[in-house]
């Protein structure tokens, strides 16, 4: 019996230490090529292992996603969180998701074709970049990004355009989960929003998974219909 915890505590010593060498070789990558998640990798960020590490209720709670929100989702990739925000908005709100790889948008679309999720007619797609989002200034009520945000290299731009296509006291909500390659520190996160000209609004969770959710400045407005 002494054997087997040996054993087994040296096979997670070992797991831990391999995980801990991926992520410092990743992180010192990223310090010199920025790039969006390859989409090869759309099927394992879509999966139910995902869910469980970043728990899609928990996000959209976190995130103050609402019904009848017209919400942009920047970096949708294959849609892991896409169709739970669309079911959370209802059918009075829309889901705009976007993606800069074709090929995420490609397996998003394929899901959106399954059976499950014929329901679901507020998802619009678009194949763009968060430095020129497709939207008209102040016509979204919520943007969220979630292990997005510390990939764009200027970071600073994409922010001013989510700032332009969100109404005055329009939500800003940024998730990051700690095994991401780029994950920043909240701190990190608040303080880039509020560079940006949002105010905090409130930081939610922990060190392995968080949302900072900000808010844009101003009085809110009925959104249009």
């Amino acid at each position: 019996m002494k054997l087997f915890f040996e054993n087994l505590l040296r096979a997670v010593l070992y797991i831990l230490g391999f995980i801990f060498l991926w992520l410092t070789m990743a992180r010192i990558l990223r310090k010199f090529l920025h790039f969006p998640a390859p989409a090869f990798l759309g099927h394992f960020l879509d999966s139910d292992l995902r869910r469980k590490i970043q728990p899609p209720d928990q996000l959209i709670q976190r995130s103050g996603i609402k019904p009848g929100q017209r919400v942009l989702e920047i970096g949708c990739g294959s849609g892991a969180f896409t169709t739970y925000v669309a079911r959370a908005v209802g059918p009075d709100g829309v889901v705009e998701a976007l993606d800069i790889q074709p090929d995420m948008l490609a397996q998003l679309k394929k899901k959106l074709s399954l059976p499950e999720n014929s329901d679901l007619q507020n998802i619009y797609l678009h194949k763009a970049s968060a430095y020129e989002l497709p939207f008209e200034d102040e016509s979204l009520d919520l943007a969220y990004m979630i292990t997005v945000l510390a990939e764009i290299p200027d970071q600073e731009k994409a922010l001013a355009e989510v700032n332009r296509v969100l109404r005055p006291g329009g939500i800003l909500a940024v998730s990051e989960f700690f095994p991401d390659p780029d994950y920043p520190l909240s701190k990190t996160t608040a303080r880039r929003g509020k560079e940006a000209g949002f105010e905090v609004e409130g930081v939610y969770g922990n060190l392995w998974t968080y949302t900072v959710r900000f808010k844009k400045p101003g009085t809110r407005r009925p959104t249009a219909r």
